[in-house]
């Protein structure tokens, strides 16, 4: 039988005075490990992707913590400045460790969410943060291929689990794959044979979306497993 799941609708305070961005915790009962996750440019925390994987996750024994960024809050197209995106992811990693209580606790997000993470994460570190999660890492602009925003990852001193697509186009995998091999062992790329940058797959390759979002959940959990085992797969020396 599925472990209950709970959710509970939370409320991040940023250090200016009077923003505040709603949060989504969604935590099985059974939960080993606790993901925060920031949702990408265009779309907020109850984008039915994030909402999907949070449901996949859950089923694989992995709490979220889903949150706003202030403009998406406010009902802004443009997103903030550098600054206050950083210091909102900042203030939903305190969140999540506090939420997180004796689990393991790790952060990321779809697309921009995991780069703004990224950029948090290499000024400074997330406190109790165990490794970062990309769900699709925004490498370069659509249409301009680049490296740039690899930068900050040679800063991150944490394991770094990097989910994307063959087909994105935000992520040419013939200029991301030399920056992970850069970084050695703290990346791990998984790729999703035809996906796009939103994970999307085309009819002709025989799958759906729904396959595409158990691929993702099943790669997040078992990598997991393997960063920060919970004890009793410690002591079997394996990822059940």
């Amino acid at each position: 039988m599925a472990a209950a799941v709970e959710r509970r609708e939370l409320e991040i305070e940023l250090a200016e005075a009077g923003v505040r961005v709603s949060a989504l915790l969604v935590e099985p009962a059974d939960a080993r490990w606790l993901l925060v996750l920031g949702h990408g440019a265009g779309a907020g925390m109850e984008h039915p992707f994030l909402a999907a994987m949070a449901a996949r996750l859950a089923a694989r024994r992995v709490a979220t913590l889903r949150y706003q960024f202030p403009y998406m809050q406010a009902g802004r197209r443009r997103p903030d400045r550098r600054p206050r995106l950083l210091a909102t992811v900042r203030a939903a990693v305190a969140l999540g460790r506090e939420a997180a209580g004796a689990l393991p606790l790790f952060a990321g997000g779809k697309s921009m969410g995991g780069r703004m993470t990224s950029h948090a994460a290499a000024d400074e570190a997330l406190g109790g943060v165990r490794g970062l999660v990309f769900l699709g890492f925004p490498l370069h602009p659509a249409g301009a291929p680049g490296r740039d925003r690899a930068d900050p990852l040679r800063r991150v001193d944490l394991p770094m689990l990097f989910l994307q697509g063959d087909r994105d186009k935000l992520a040419d995998l013939e200029l991301l794959r030399p920056e992970l091999d850069d970084l050695g062992p703290r990346a791990t790329l998984h790729v999703v044979a035809g996906g796009d940058h939103s994970f999307h797959v085309l009819k002709r390759s025989g799958r759906d979306d729904d396959e595409v979002l158990d691929e993702l959940a099943d790669a997040t959990a078992r990598w997991m497993g393997d960063v920060a085992p919970h004890p009793e797969e410690a002591a079997r020396g394996s990822f059940g």
